[in-house]
């Protein structure tokens, strides 16, 4: 099942949704409390209950065509940080050391890091450029895991019973600020550089979320394009050492690392100019685009 956060109108309030096709069935729209937001829908556990009234639903009058809603990010502002896994992608790890002049060396654990509230913005939102704050703006495409449930020191074997869903995040990030800083938040907390989106593909509807293509293309020229195969730290590791004495709760979000192709490792480096349209796509859940302004 493919869930959306959306609007009819500019000035309207945020709706949860359930994609059938090319129209959108309103959750929201039927009164019931936990249906008000996803976040709503995720914390009451109210999945199946959801799933029946959009099946039933199907096919019959007064659903909303796609073409006719806005989309928001599906979480248009989660209750807390975004979880990130750092240099998660062999290939990955390896231009980043080549473009630094550094011997390789890969990480013997996840690396976490965060990304603020307020850098969540929508598919078809601008990323803002920040002129004069970096120069070296850049693209990271990323499979998000949502949390459905809350849970501590989670074993590997039972991830999958702690995850609400998936979802595709684009990991903008200022390389020439994460420098300066020498660590990752600053330079990957800027406002408004965390597109996440079209929408969460719950758990059930992914047979293997380790075995998804994805795929990032500037302005149609394809840069990063791989497999979640090819992670270094898989889903079951990061759930199980991101909640090692830390609790995960419902709603939160976890990106789990880029593949090879960023723009910064290019020769010569090639960040995001004015104007830029990078998309992102994972296979199974959607594309999400932006422009760069």
């Amino acid at each position: 099942m493919k869930l959306v956060t959306f609007v009819r109108k500019p000035s309207a309030d945020p709706h949860l949704g359930v994609v059938l096709d090319d129209a959108v069935f309103d959750l929201t729209a039927t009164g019931k409390p936990e249906f008000e937001s996803m976040l709503s829908l995720i914390r009451a556990g109210a999945i199946d209950a959801a799933k029946a009234l959009a099946e039933a639903a199907r096919g019959a009058p007064g659903l909303v065509p796609l073409e006719d809603v806005t989309l928001l990010a599906p979480i248009p502002r989660p209750a807390k940080n975004i979880f990130c896994v750092g240099r998660n992608y062999i290939d990955h790890v390896t231009e980043g050391y080549k473009a630094r002049g550094l011997d390789l060396k890969l990480p013997e654990f996840p690396q976490f890091f965060s990304k603020p509230p307020t850098t969540v913005i929508a598919t078809g939102d601008t990323i803002p450029l920040h002129e004069g704050i970096t120069n070296l703006l850049d693209y990271e495409i990323e499979l998000a895991i949502v949390i459905g449930r809350d849970g501590r020191d989670i074993p590997a074997a039972d991830w999958r019973k702690y995850v609400f869903g998936y979802t595709v995040l684009n990991d903008i990030t200022g390389r020439d600020l994460q420098r300066r800083h020498d660590q990752w938040f600053k330079g990957k907390g800027l406002d408004g550089s965390c597109p996440i989106g079209p929408c969460i593909v719950t758990d059930d509807a992914i047979a293997d979320p380790q075995k998804l293509d994805l795929w990032l293309e500037v302005n149609g020229e394809r840069r990063q394009s791989a497999n979640t195969s090819q992670m270094i730290f898989n889903l079951p590791r990061i759930v199980e050492d991101l909640s090692r004495g830390m609790t995960l709760e419902a709603g939160d979000i976890i990106a789990t690392g880029t593949p090879s192709g960023v723009g910064y490792a290019m020769t010569p480096p090639h960040p995001l100019q004015r104007g830029d349209l990078v998309t992102c796509h994972i296979e199974g859940i959607g594309t999400l685009q932006n422009r760069i302004g």
